[in-house]
């Protein structure tokens, strides 16, 4: 395990009291293509996350290390867990919403909307009446490297709702280029959405945009917070309503005004983070080959 310290930028004098000067920065693995999904199970004290090219899932224990969690993942992204404690995941490979039940069996959600197949599920947050909220840009299809290579059958990427009550899919937001990361905010009234179009578009915005919940709907859509450096992969809230999000070489934190608080800088592309630990204070992060944490000053939003 590897240590560093210098990590924080303060930008607005409000990050120190968000972090700890001391607290290191510390390298739990350096043998990942591209990692992603990071997913916390307090009930186990260890930490899942996926390495999408090598098409596995990783397991950290503090204290015990890495070891295979899932090999093949079927190019598994994103993951999160729904309210009875299943892991929730999004196939590339697949092309689907998976659902991994108490007995390590894996059920297919959705794969298809309207009849065609859906892109590549990239992200998933859980709300708290069961419905998954999902987005599905086309990363997965456009190359053999996270995923198959295939044909787009969707007009477009778009943010999707899914009701496993009477399993209905609704589309709600459809003017993305690549909508990625998402999560709500602490009281689930707003919903976050980042969008990586910049990935293949050079003149696209890269921002992580609001939204009212409203029910089943999304309304009054802004512009939250225009990313000064890479890209909005991935990002999570604590429990003031800060978002913590990836950008380019580090983690950019910001307000619930959308205001730049201060950085995390890994030195390497950062693509998601997730609290844990037991109280949820511990931010894990997924930069490049890598799985690194840091302790805060703050708890995360805990969604289970």
């Amino acid at each position: 395990m590897a240590v560093s310290g210098d990590a924080l930028e303060i930008i607005d004098n409000r990050f120190k009291e968000l972090t700890i000067g001391i607290a290191p920065l510390e390298t739990h693995y350096d043998q990942c293509l591209w990692a992603e999904g990071p997913v916390w199970f307090a009930d186990g004290n260890y930490l899942v996350w996926s390495d999408i090219p090598n098409n596995r899932m990783l397991k950290f224990v503090p204290g015990l290390g890495v070891t295979t969690f899932r090999a093949p993942s079927d190019f598994v992204n994103g993951n999160t867990r729904d309210r009875q404690g299943r892991l929730i995941s999004c196939s590339h490979g697949a092309r689907a919403v998976l659902r991994t039940e108490y007995d390590g069996t894996i059920t297919t959600l959705i794969d298809s909307y309207q009849g065609k197949r859906l892109n590549s599920p990239n992200d998933v947050v859980v709300k708290s009446d069961d419905t998954i909220w999902f987005t599905d840009p086309p990363y997965g299809i456009v190359s053999d490297y996270e995923g198959y290579r295939s044909e787009q059958e969707q007009p477009g990427c778009f943010v999707y709702r899914f009701d496993p009550a009477d399993n209905s899919l609704t589309v709600v937001a459809d003017d993305f280029a690549k909508p990625n990361g998402l999560a709500f905010s602490p009281d689930e009234s707003l919903l976050y959405v980042s969008d990586t179009g910049r990935s293949h578009d050079p003149e696209w915005p890269i921002q992580i945009r609001q939204f009212n919940v409203d029910g089943a709907r999304l309304t009054s859509p802004k512009v939250f917070a225009d990313i000064d450096s890479g890209l909005s992969d991935g990002f999570r809230l604590d429990v003031a309503g800060n978002i913590w999000s990836s950008a380019g070489l580090g983690v950019n934190v910001y307000d619930p005004q959308g205001t730049l608080l201060g950085r995390i800088h890994t030195g390497a592309k950062t693509a998601n983070v997730e609290f844990g630990g037991p109280k949820r204070n511990r931010l894990f992060i997924t930069c490049n080959q890598f799985l690194m944490s840091t302790h805060v000053n703050i708890q995360g939003v805990q969604r289970r």
